[in-house]
């Protein structure tokens, strides 16, 4: 799964990158601690063109009440994306990327406490995380939300974690965004062996509120 992210790239590096076109109200960045429900960037494709815009982290079904009427859906799995009624309509016509430096994941000691991980390119280039959005407005509150997609981790990784997103390669990008024809579902597979390279970091990202790049410092033996 992916319950926290990294994004310090800028964003004009991030629409060169992309080919998109970047909104004025992005969240700021650096930003090494993303969490649920906060606006992180995306790019998705609106009539051949791309744009790089916010939308709220934590997908909302449009027959959800309030933001809070059912589970946060932060991540949607590869597996059952296309069938789950929270999803299928968004698989199939409002996919999306989150461009993201790193992400973190957790293991457990014998004491049960959290450990946490920075896993991200070993030279240390963007990520495109593919996603899927969806509008949702209730009673004047409006929102374009967003889930990342994840799959079964690659063996290499899956010594540290059962879960991935699934990272989108640059010749894959048409694809996803629904601006090369029909396929994207081959796309939603484990990042290859090589792809991801992670290290031990503060205890202190355990918390929602740190914030810094002490964050993915690696910790010191």
């Amino acid at each position: 799964m992916c319950g926290r992210f990294v994004i310090t790239h800028p964003d004009a590096a991030l629409a060169r990158l992309f080919g998109a076109r970047p909104a004025n109200d992005l969240p700021d960045t650096p930003r090494y601690n993303v969490c649920p429900t906060q606006p992180v960037a995306t790019i998705r494709s609106e009539g051949g063109t791309r744009l790089l815009a916010p939308m709220r982290w934590g997908f909302l079904p449009h027959w959800y009440k309030s933001e809070t009427d059912g589970p946060l859906l932060i991540n949607a799995r590869a597996e059952s994306v296309a069938t789950k009624p929270a999803f299928r309509a968004a698989c199939r016509e409002r996919r999306c990327i989150v461009p993201a430096s790193g992400f973190y994941e957790w293991t457990k000691d014998d004491e049960g406490r959290r450990l946490p991980w920075y896993i991200a390119r070993p030279g240390g280039a963007p990520l495109a995380f593919a996603g899927i959005w969806q509008d949702w407005e209730r009673e004047g509150r409006a929102h374009r939300t967003v889930a990342i997609v994840t799959t079964e981790a690659a063996e290499d990784m899956a010594t540290l974690h059962h879960r991935c997103p699934v990272v989108l390669e640059p010749a894959d990008w048409a694809l996803w965004l629904g601006e090369a024809g029909h396929g994207a579902a081959t796309l939603m597979r484990a990042p290859a062996p090589g792809t991801l390279a992670w290290y031990r970091v503060d205890p202190r990202v355990n918390s929602n509120r740190a914030e810094g790049p002490g964050l993915i410092e690696p910790l010191a033996a």
